[in-house]
């Protein structure tokens, strides 16, 4: 769960320490004071979105750094050794900094991460639900989702829409290959005959090098010969020769050296010379010897090169990328010849079919047990949210010869009486309904995952009275098991809390920041009572906010 969230220099924020406790927590406070902007903060330390215009006035960048637990066994702790980020650790720290350059970046146990790495973590540490995401439940593609969330389908639906991806593919190929097959047959005759004069060139890159480096010395035979013979001439056969001279020399210091040992260290550098030097001497006549003016072969080699020069600029490429000519030629060829066979691609095509269908008929089967498990339960606790005699249904409509998704859409449907046929909950669903259908939805939703902490922010808008009282046990419930952190208006659902924090606005020199204070018992019955009484509370309304949280103490 969540135990740390340090926060600086972000919005209002100038710099805040969070400590966090178990069970169901209440973040409550004046419209404006910050309560959201704490939860935006923990968003981006779980990887979330981030823009420039977060970063408090006046400041150079914004810092929030987040600490949670880590389960003592289960995906995260692998995730984490397997990403080279620790895992044996019973913490896991998320830091996440923002630049006025706009440029943001994330550590993770202290190791410089990419953000998706940071995402990655996040989506395993904490779910948080906004305000308006009951809003989303009212498209299809959002309700196939959490269908399939909720029912641990993701894996499944990922191979289905890879299957579906593949068949679609051959599907598109067949009937390319029929509508065009007088074009598809001029491009593999001009293909064909484009490997086989890249074949017949056998350009090798190995040979190509060699050759370059055989012609250069060819062509410069001549020259080296001339060189070479210069060479031993000045070393030792011409009539002022460096080698002679350096013997006769080195014979001259040896005399002295046999009256003054000062001069060994001579003798020894220049008979070391001397040796150096009769060896490069037999080098280069060995050099000069093997050195053959052979016009024929440069004739040879010129006529190879031109060759491969010439086939480069036909194809616009440098000799060295000829052999990816050859292999893409290859590669489009055989794949325009099975194009041109109606019955391999009709073959293919099957079989791509086939083995679209086998995972996509499990996948309808288990999103029918699902619908039917989350419809009753919703409808179930439907009943308990001012909404007697209502049902909900999620209905999985057939889809001819199949779909990316599957064999069938998702439609949320829902009746608020009984007598009234069911119909699609983006059409009959009012917004404090919608908002109650929502709510139900999220929390049973959220009892089926991992994450050990829940975030709803402000879920409770449209709702109140007794139904707000009901959500805040829902709430009071799930923290039973994880943590449960909620942004909420209501004085119902925040007396149900464990523990309540308020946050409020303050000017300090001059600037507007905000404020958090946890708040003791006496504190939370100020807090209740204004969220109860408004401007003016009175000691009736005091009365009534410590009667609603002894009654849920």
């Amino acid at each position: 769960m969540l135990r740390h969230l340090t926060i600086r220099d972000f919005v209002i924020v100038d710099h805040l320490e969070l400590d966090f406790g178990a069970g169901f927590g209440a973040l409550t406070g004046e419209t404006g004071a910050g309560k959201s902007i704490l939860l935006d903060a923990l968003g981006l330390a779980l990887g979330g979105k981030a823009e420039s215009g977060v970063i408090r006035t006046g400041s150079a960048r914004a810092e929030i750094v987040a600490e949670f637990d880590v389960p003592a066994d289960g995906p995260l702790r692998n995730w984490l050794v397997e990403q080279a980020l620790g895992g044996e650790d019973e913490v896991i720290l998320l830091r996440r900094v923002l630049e006025s350059s706009g440029r943001s970046k994330a550590w993770l146990n202290g190791t410089p991460v990419v953000l998706s790495q940071l995402r990655m973590a996040g989506d395993f540490l904490a779910d948080i639900h906004g305000q308006h995401a009951h809003h989303a439940l009212l498209r299809g593609d959002a309700q196939l989702e959490l269908l399939d969330a909720h029912g641990g389908l993701q894996c499944l639906a990922r191979e289905v829409f890879e299957r579906y991806r593949d068949w679609s593919a051959l599907r598109r190929a067949r009937a390319l290959a029929e509508e065009d097959a007088s074009s598809s047959a001029r491009e593999r005759e001009l293909l064909g005959w484009q490997v086989g004069e890249l074949s017949d060139l056998a350009f090798d890159l190995d040979d190509w090098r060699s050759l370059n480096q055989e012609q250069a010395r060819l062509a410069h035979a001549a020259s080296l010969i001339e060189g070479g013979t210069e060479v031993v001439e000045g070393l030792a056969d011409g009539e002022y020769a460096v080698v002679p001279q350096l013997d006769r020399l080195l014979g001259r210091v040896a005399e002295m050296a046999a009256h003054d040992r000062q001069l060994a260290d001579v003798q020894e550098l220049l008979s070391g010379a001397s040796i150096q030097l009769d060896e490069a001497v037999h080098a280069m006549r060995r050099y000069r010897d093997r050195l053959d003016l052979d016009p024929e072969r440069l004739g040879e080699i010129d006529q190879r090169i031109q060759a491969i020069t010439g086939m480069a600029r036909k194809y616009r490429v440098a000799p060295e990328d000829l052999p990816d000519v050859l292999t893409e030629s290859v590669s489009r060829l055989e794949r325009l010849t099975r194009q041109s066979d109606p019955a391999a691609l009709a073959r293919d095509e099957a079989l791509a079919r086939e083995a679209f269908m086998q995972p996509a008929v499990a996948l309808s089967e288990a999103r029918r047990k699902v619908a039917a498990e989350l419809s009753s339960a919703v409808t179930e606790a439907m009943q308990s949210l001012a909404m007697s005699g209502a049902c909900f249904e999620i209905a999985l409509k057939p889809v001819e010869e199949g779909a990316a998704s599957g064999l069938e859409t998702v439609e949320f449907l829902v009746t608020a009486n009984a007598s009234q046929p069911l119909r699609s909950m983006a059409k009959v669903a009012s917004g404090g309904e919608l908002s109650r259908i929502g709510l139900a939805i999220q929390v049973i939703t959220s009892r089926s995952v991992a994450t050990p902490t829940l975030i709803f922010d402000e879920v409770d808008v449209g709702i109140g009275g007794r139904v707000a009282e009901i959500v805040g046990r829902l709430l009071r419930q799930l923290g039973v098991d994880r943590q449960v952190l909620c942004v909420t208006h209501l004085p119902q659902v925040a007396a149900q809390a464990d523990w309540q924090w308020t946050i409020s606005k303050e000017t300090r020199e001059g600037e507007t920041l905000s404020r958090v204070e946890l708040l003791d018992a006496s504190g939370r019955i100020e807090e209740i009572a204004r969220m109860l009484g408004g401007v003016n509370i009175t000691d009736t309304t005091r009365r009534h906010a410590a009667e609603m949280l002894a009654l849920e103490s």
